[in-house]
């Protein structure tokens, strides 16, 4: 099963994101409740540290895909939140290289919206994640 990225005809290419992302005929849908930087204890890691957090809510969110029976190929959409969208912007080469590692070049519809705060004491970004799965 191949998801397909789809691209408006004129608009310039997205850089890290896709526009929209089409699923094939079949495929299960899969919701990811939003993944904060808890190791499997459910105690939070990183303090403080940004990279770290969004490194370790990005590979719970793929975990949670693996379990239903997919893999970082199959994420349709993220939604990204944070506390700190300049702390987001200060450390993008260290999410790149997580990106790299725990998804590859496949990039999902993204959308990253900075909040108050998260549930979380102490969560400096979530992830929120929509999979299609064979």
């Amino acid at each position: 099963m191949k998801l397909e990225s789809i691209q408006p005809p004129g608009w310039a290419a997205p850089k890290g994101y896709s526009n929209g992302v089409l699923a094939p005929s079949g495929a299960r849908l899969l919701c990811v409740a939003g993944q904060v930087a808890w190791d499997a204890q459910a105690r939070l890691v990183g303090r403080g540290d940004f990279a770290l957090q969004f490194r370790t809510a990005l590979a719970n969110v793929v975990a949670v895909v693996r379990a239903a029976g997919g893999g970082p190929e199959h994420l349709m959409q993220l939604t990204i939140y944070v506390t700190d969208k300049g702390a987001y912007l200060a450390c993008t080469r260290e999410l790149g290289a997580a990106w790299k590692e725990l998804v590859g070049r496949h990039y999902p519809a993204m959308a990253l919206v900075e909040v108050a705060g998260l549930i979380e004491e102490g969560a400096l970004v979530e992830i929120q994640a929509l999979a299609a799965l064979p």
